[in-house]
């Protein structure tokens, strides 16, 4: 944590009293958020010590978050090579055992002796001398597991990426951890982060049902969805931007930023980066809607945008462009169902009384007004 930018213990605070409930109740948790929500920032937060301690109080002492990145794979073979599944299913056990040992070494909440024995399965999962090693991952993952579950610590595992590690792992690997989740259900939880809900993702990708039925049903109890900062959050963004960089703005003109960008990490942080070039602007007769169209036409916020937009599946980039009259709207199942992850995913906003959908935040109305192009 020495080379992160610490956050107020209240950073998130929405998000992170969902999240730290229920880990308390040894529950697991699926996050869901867009590109440009500031995940990375939310989960070095959620990872922080102090931040644990504020939370979970006496538990935090017990508690220790890995957080596992699926985009650290190492390249794997194609999924029709002989044995690729038990590889595959290795590279997943080394990825989690890997992140163990960065973020618990020295092990200092374990014997030396049993330290040592952490060690040794470490590199027995990695012996490639050994014929069965790929076969044996999960073995030495668990052993690995066991020295520090043995002491009723509680390990939680945040998957971050976790689409990549749906693309790439076997169902075998998720029945692998749903087994080690139900040998140890009080001390090993499970999070992930990803830019739908798991069952939108697993119909997506035509993953088998039967196989992954048992993993997917630990999150339906607990999905978080993540949206933009809160007004203080984002306020504080604005104000560590502008002491970093020595490049304080008018008021006006950062109220102005907050609205357009509708307080989206990527957007604002890129809005603020380039809130030079509008300096000659009378802030006074601007308003969210005709800056949100200002900032829509610069390289580095299309770029955001794309991120966002590139996250979304082809349903709900299609409601979208009915939205932005593009094309006509056609109420169906699957149209209802992705407005309804639009408004969890704050794009989308009802106005009532009169049931009008309108596009969230401005400067992404207005990018969706340019017709970017469809997902396939």
């Amino acid at each position: 944590m020495a080379n992160r930018r610490r956050y107020a213990v209240d950073f998130r605070s929405e998000e992170a009293t969902q999240v730290f409930a229920a880990w308390a109740a040894a529950e697991a948790v699926s996050m869901v958020g867009i590109g440009s929500v500031g995940k990375t920032n939310l989960l070095h937060h959620l990872s922080d010590r102090q931040v644990a301690e504020a939370y979970l109080g006496d538990m935090a002492a017990s508690t220790h978050v890995i957080v596992v990145d699926a985009n650290m794979l190492g390249p794997l073979p194609h999924p029709t090579d002989v044995n690729a599944q038990q590889f595959r299913c290795w590279a997943g056990a080394e990825l989690i055992m890997h992140r163990m040992f960065l973020t618990l070494y020295p092990f200092p909440m374990l014997s030396a002796d049993e330290a040592q024995r952490f060690y040794e399965s470490y590199q027995a999962l990695q012996n490639g001398d050994n014929p069965l090693y790929s076969y044996m991952g999960v073995r030495y993952l668990e052993l690995g597991l066991e020295y520090f579950l043995r002491r009723d610590l509680r390990i939680i595992l945040l998957f971050d990426e976790f689409e990549e590690l749906l693309l790439q792992m076997p169902p075998r690997f998720f029945q692998n951890l749903r087994g080690l989740r139900d040998n140890h259900k009080s001390n090993l939880i499970y999070t992930t982060f990803s830019r739908s809900p798991l069952p939108v993702l697993a119909e997506r990708m035509a993953l088998p049902a039967p196989q992954m039925e048992s993993f997917l049903e630990l999150f339906t109890d607990n999905v978080v969805y993540v949206g933009p900062y809160n007004d203080t959050d984002a306020r504080d963004m604005l104000t560590s931007l502008s002491r970093r960089r020595s490049q304080p703005i008018p008021d006006l003109a950062g109220a102005l930023l907050l609205e357009a960008t509708g307080r989206f990490a990527g957007l604002l942080r890129a809005g603020f980066h380039i809130i030079d070039d509008y300096r000659r602007l009378d802030w006074s007769t601007q308003t969210a809607e005709t800056f949100g169209d200002l900032l829509a036409q610069n390289s580095a916020i299309r770029s955001e945008c794309q991120s966002i937009w590139a996250g979304l599946n082809h349903s709900e980039q299609t409601v979208l462009k009915a939205v932005a009259k593009l094309r006509p709207y056609e109420v169906s199942t699957e149209t209802e169902l992705a407005v309804s992850m639009l408004v969890q995913k704050r794009l989308l906003r009802l106005l009532r009384p009169d049931q009008r959908l309108v596009i969230e935040p401005p400067v992404l109305r207005a990018f969706v007004r340019s017709d970017p192009s469809e997902a396939h």
